[in-house]
């Protein structure tokens, strides 16, 4: 199949409408399911319990339906995070309400009226996983079993990759001594929209995304020939991602280490053009070890005309000779900075958000160093480094603890995944150590009248409201607040 996959819409829209329960059905997808094919319709037979693929191609081409599957996760993780600022015209802008500026101050007892697209779009996702899973299981005595076993492991990495994303707003952050009761996130198994939703533990949320992501790294292939196709290392890499979100740092480096062995590629940033129009980054570049883009955010919209700003604090990290400063920053003109460095190469509205190999680097460094093994730590940091700097200006980093170490590590890690979309899980991880525990505050002016916000490290506002829409149809347990 063609690379256009990646980068267009398939030819022909087919809506197929099912019968739903609406009570159930709605609290957790809110969806008519829209389902894209590339060349033919995609016959699905549907009740109120059951659907089916009929051939591996419509398997195929559910999961390789880029606007489904590759879009629309959650953004207001990015949003709640604190390395931007809105100034008075950003706050008056026409697309941003009151739940956005709700969400930008962190307002307690306030949440998202609708389910869409926050809460929808990573459902989705799983609604369409599961229906290629359960068509995988159907024809599993009629066709080649590589084929069958790259499809089954690319959806169970797409339900994974989803319900990850669902729990960084929708559930508290990961501790295992709380796990089993605290509360989790829906977890949805099968494509029976009349199946009731319950949340379950939080340990039960992050045993389900282990398991479908263990299984995907058996089955799927080393490579994958294009990035929106999840492929062994891309498996790897989201475990790294999640057991770096759960603290544990063991795995976290295994899998990173995992990952890396498949795709160590580093772009120099020497060699990019700091004026190509609309980014510097070509989409699908050879870091990308998994595209995929967060969900329009109205406050956090990257590029050119963006009410977003990066914050002083931020800019101000950036040393002379590196070069993510001219990449990852546009100035206004007057030393106001929005960020215009994403690595989808375009100003659409939504941010990228995928798995990379910087990311990997990045990860295995700060489990190095939290392992204290500065060495391998700082080597892992200063061979990513070395390709951001202006050639012949880096020079290595150095640390003499483990704890210097790690200040140093995580200080680029926030540089350098910049707008990705993992500050927000950063900062619930970090605020339980007291070393890196951050008390969040800004402030905005409007009409003379400034209002000033705070969000104190380990508040509850770290764990969003559920929708309210989602609450009302389903009546599964909001978050406390």
């Amino acid at each position: 199949m063609s690379a256009d996959i990646q980068t267009r819409l398939p030819i022909n829209l087919i809506y197929v409408q099912m019968k739903l329960s609406y009570k159930f059905f709605l609290s957790i997808l809110l969806l008519s399911v829209q389902l894209l094919s590339c060349k033919k319709y995609v016959d699905i037979k549907t009740s109120s319990t059951t659907s089916r693929l009929e051939t591996v191609e419509d398997c195929q081409e559910i999961l390789d339906n880029y606007g489904e599957m590759s879009t629309g996760y959650p953004s207001d993780g990015e949003a709640s995070a604190d390395d931007y600022y809105l100034d008075e015209q950003g706050w008056q802008y026409y697309t941003v309400n009151q739940e956005d500026r709700n969400i930008y101050g962190w307002i307690s007892g306030t949440g998202r009226s609708s389910a869409d697209p926050q809460w929808v779009h990573p459902y989705k996702t799983m609604f369409y996983s599961n229906l290629v899973l359960e068509g995988v299981e159907k024809l599993k005595n009629g066709a080649d079993r590589q084929t069958l076993d790259q499809l089954r492991g690319a959806a169970l990495f797409f339900r994974a990759y989803a319900l990850w994303n669902v729990a960084q707003l929708y559930a508290k952050p990961y501790s295992a001594s709380t796990a089993n009761v605290d509360f989790g996130v829906p977890i949805r198994l099968t494509s029976d929209v009349n199946e009731v939703s319950e949340r379950g533990n939080l340990q039960q949320s992050y045993d389900r995304m282990i398991r479908d992501l263990d299984e995907a790294v058996i089955l799927l292939s080393n490579s994958s020939k294009i990035q929106t196709r999840p492929n062994k290392a891309a498996a790897y890499a989201m475990l790294a991602r999640v057991y770096l979100s759960m603290e544990n740092y063991t795995l976290a480096q295994t899998n990173a280490n995992l990952a890396l062995q498949l795709n160590s590629q580093l772009m120099d940033f020497n060699t990019l053009d700091p004026f190509a129009w609309p980014s510097p980054f070509e989409r699908f570049n050879k870091e990308v070890i998994f595209h995929s883009l967060t969900t329009a955010g109205h406050t956090i919209d990257p590029g050119f005309g963006s009410v977003a700003y990066i914050s002083d604090e931020v800019v101000n990290l950036y040393e002379p000779n590196d070069l993510r400063k001219e990449y990852y920053l546009d100035d206004r003109g007057d030393g106001v900075y929005y960020f215009g460095g994403s690595y989808d190469a375009g100003y659409d509205g939504q941010l990228f958000n995928g798995l990379t190999v910087d990311e990997m680097y990045l990860i295995r460094s700060e489990c190095y160093a939290r392992a204290n093994n500065i060495t391998e730590a700082m080597r892992d940091l200063n061979t990513l480094l070395l390709t951001r700097w202006a050639t012949g200006t880096y020079v290595d980093k150095t640390a003499n603890s483990s704890t210097e170490a790690l200040q140093i590590i995580l200080t680029e890690r926030r540089k350098e995944l910049l707008m990705r979309g993992q500050r927000w899980t950063d900062l619930r991880r970090l605020n339980k150590d007291n070393s890196f525990r951050k008390n969040l505050s800004r402030s905005i002016t409007v009409g003379g009248q400034t209002s000033n916000f705070s969000l104190p490290a380990n508040d509850l506002r770290y764990t969003l409201l559920i929708p309210q829409q989602v609450i009302i149809n389903s009546g599964i347990q909001q978050n406390p607040r």
